[in-house]
């Protein structure tokens, strides 16, 4: 079906069966393709990219680790407190590295 927008202008729309993929636009001094725009696949293609987005943010959190200590404040007389923190684990009794000796470090350990 072929449309006038006034006197001088055609308007000739191109189908691919029951689908209209865009139109011609016939002027005396030139001739246009005018594509359509498929609203629902631009839906649809967004839609898909915000859920692929939403499960990457999504699995990047859940796979975050979470911190080796809690909360650090400052406690009255300028003393560190560490909340939910345990003790680090003991190591085995292993060989003390160069440096230890030649500044004569002793191990840091807690008493009972």
């Amino acid at each position: 079906m072929v449309t006038a927008l006034d006197s001088r202008h055609e308007v000739i729309p191109v189908r691919s069966g029951e689908r209209e993929i865009g139109a011609y636009v016939v002027r005396p001094e030139r001739t246009t393709f005018v594509p359509a725009v498929d609203v629902t696949a631009l839906v649809l293609g967004s839609m898909a990219f915000a859920t692929v987005a939403a499960v990457a943010v999504a699995v990047g959190i859940a796979r975050r680790r979470p911190p080796a200590i809690g909360a650090v404040t400052m406690g009255p007389g300028g003393w560190l407190s560490l909340k939910r923190s345990a003790a680090p684990p003991l190591r085995a009794a292993e060989r003390r590295p160069w440096w230890a000796h030649a500044l004569r470090a002793r191990r840091l350990t807690t008493e009972p």
